[in-house]
């Protein structure tokens, strides 16, 4: 329905619509957490076979589940098969992947090259997910004192994405190692709609125990208990952290 057809509704009738919030059971926080920690960025390890169009469509319903401020969704999904439009992007890719590595100290570029960032062809499915920043306009709800938070509901999508994914399993690599003006060439986006994220999808077999970066000693991750601050930015508080083995 369109925005300007909405009608308010009454406090009791919207209070006919509150549900049940009770926690998950133990079986079902298990599952969700598991989900949250194994969840990776695939690069080189898609088996190649087709993912079928259901269980992508499950996926992309889970993205359309995500939070978005003011309930703006401004998301749109452009799923990938075409091999020429893959092989298109992977040369974008090719492109600003030798531009940064010029960028790097030169002691990390040949670590940089043995990433073998190559999921774009190797994954049968690539999906684009942009932010149309029109949606609902510069002064929709939430949005007046941070303009932003469309783009960071649209990542918030990309999250649902991921965890949809990591379920039915199926990997997901983010190539962020793109110019988004020779994306939006190559994949007509228009130039009033931001690219968020560029995602090859695929099934995989096998997966890393620990994040591919970290187990090939490119970057680490950072102790909880230094990034959480009490009251204010700086100050520290209770910094135990509970246990983040798997139920």
């Amino acid at each position: 329905m369109a925005k300007d057809t909405m009608r308010p509704i009454a406090a009791d009738e919207a209070a006919e619509a509150l549900g049940p919030a009770a926690p998950f059971d133990a079986a079902e926080r298990a599952a969700v957490y598991r989900a949250i920690h194994t969840r990776r960025d695939v690069r080189n390890e898609f088996l190649g076979e087709d993912v079928p169009q259901d269980i992508v469509m499950r996926i992309l319903d889970a993205a359309h589940h995500a939070p978005s401020v003011g309930f703006m969704q401004p998301w749109n999904f452009i799923v990938i098969r075409d091999r020429a439009v893959r092989g298109a992007v992977h040369d974008a890719f090719l492109r600003a992947a030798a531009a940064e590595e010029q960028m790097l100290d030169p002691a990390r570029r040949g670590h940089y090259r043995n990433l073998k960032l190559e999921g774009i062809l190797k994954a049968p499915v690539n999906i684009c997910v942009t932010c149309d920043r029109s949606r609902h306009g510069a002064t929709g709800l939430g949005r007046t004192q941070q303009p932003n938070t469309d783009l960071l509901s649209t990542a918030c999508a990309v999250q649902n994405l991921w965890l949809a994914a990591r379920v039915e399993g199926v990997g997901v690599g983010w190539v962020s190692i793109l110019r988004e003006s020779e994306l939006r060439d190559i994949l007509g986006v228009p130039q009033d709609i931001a690219v968020v994220a560029y995602l090859c999808v695929g099934f995989v077999e096998r997966a890393y125990s620990k994040p591919e970066l970290e187990v090939k000693r490119w970057a680490s991750r950072l102790p909880l208990e230094s990034l959480v601050f009490e009251d204010r930015w700086g100050r520290g508080g209770d910094r135990s952290c509970p246990s983040t083995k798997l139920p």
